[in-house]
């Protein structure tokens, strides 16, 4: 299939729906701890201030309930009736079969129909990147979708991916994983050539495993900004827009990043206990309010799946209103910067070099 008909027609054809129609935003009502009650508080901020429409998907009668019950007017925010909610410790292939009246599925079936522009959910992680995957379905050329996460550090934010998807990577799919996290970071965040880095164990090019050396070769000659190996003690100093890794390595500088969050966390308020403490505190209290602002995963919403045909946002499964208005967000500059084109676009000219 050609350039042209592959992106030109797909998403052009969508872009074109979008600046006509008012962006649709779907959400999974019941994905998270605190569904549905902060996904409808969160909706109706996002209806009020983001100049979005808002689809829920979920069981109707309880949405209409828990509505009623925190007095949330659902004026702009629709529904997609959903009987059934996706077991968290339920097998991710099944969202394909058994789980085709959940919630999760059936906000991902309307995304595919075109009924919304893109997808937040709270929900199973495993379930919704199969869901993505199988349901919304991949750009064309990507081999796998890849789960991300947005890292502090001490000069910005960086994108790590693989942060968990895929555990066995191949040189060539860390590769799309730099193009995809490169278009996230310029479409969204508008960094115009994001700095690429390859996690490793040190900087020279021969270092690693055969995965690492193969990337390494490959990234060179890739269409992204690539500026070597990083290692991990690197990261939180920052210096990266994007790090690309295995999932199974990404998986664990996430928790390392998160357990140390809450290391930090605890030593502030040690610290900053007691009258002397409380007085030491007033002395720098922006500088902590900024430090907690940027350590809390509410402020950037969630994940984003990158790699299937629209913008799926994964939001922390204990997200409260906060964080699932940021995810609302998140999902509408994707869908604003055309992330989704950029990245067809990339792998298409990829591929016809190739």
């Amino acid at each position: 299939m050609s350039w042209d008909k592959q992106v030109n027609g797909k998403y052009a054809e969508k872009q074109l729906i979008a600046e006509v129609h008012i962006m649709k935003i779907i959400i999974d009502a019941f994905g998270g701890d605190n569904a549905p009650a902060e996904v409808l508080k969160a909706s109706r901020q996002a209806t009020d201030t983001l100049g979005v429409e808002i689809l829920l998907s979920g069981d109707e009668a309880k949405i209409r309930r828990c509505a009623e019950e925190i007095g949330i007017d659902l004026n702009g925010i629709g529904i997609l009736h959903a009987p059934e909610v996706f077991d968290i410790h339920a097998q991710p292939s099944t969202i394909v079969k058994e789980g085709r009246q959940t919630s999760l599925a059936v906000g991902l079936q309307a995304l595919r129909d075109g009924k919304g522009d893109a997808f937040v959910s709270a929900g199973s992680s495993g379930g919704l990147v199969t869901g993505a995957t199988l349901i919304t379905r991949r750009i064309p050329g990507i081999k796998r979708p890849a789960m991300t996460a947005m890292l502090p550090t001490n000069r910005n934010k960086f994108i790590l991916l693989d942060a968990g998807a895929n555990v066995e990577c191949r040189p060539e799919m860390l590769v799309q994983f730099a193009v995809m996290g490169s278009a996230y970071m310029k479409c969204v965040k508008g960094i115009e050539k994001p700095k690429v880095g390859l996690l490793n164990v040190g900087a020279e090019e021969t270092k690693g495993r055969e995965l690492e050396v193969q990337t390494y070769h490959l990234l060179t000659q890739a269409p992204v900004n690539f500026i070597g190996n990083a290692e991990a003690r690197e990261l939180p100093e920052g210096g990266y827009d994007v790090v690309v890794c295995d999932g199974f390595a990404g998986n664990m500088v996430l928790k390392l990043y998160e357990g140390m969050g809450a290391l930090f966390k605890g030593k502030l308020k040690k610290w900053f206990s007691g009258i002397a403490g409380r007085l030491s505190a007033l002395l720098v209290y922006g500088e902590i309010r900024e430090f907690q602002k940027q350590m809390d995963y509410k402020e950037e919403g969630g994940g984003i799946i990158l790699g299937v045909a629209y913008p799926v946002i994964k939001a922390h499964g204990s997200s409260d209103a906060k964080a699932f208005f940021n995810a609302i967000r998140q999902a509408k500059r994707c869908v604003e910067g055309s992330m989704v084109e950029e990245i067809a676009r990339t792998i298409a000219e990829m591929r016809e070099e190739a």
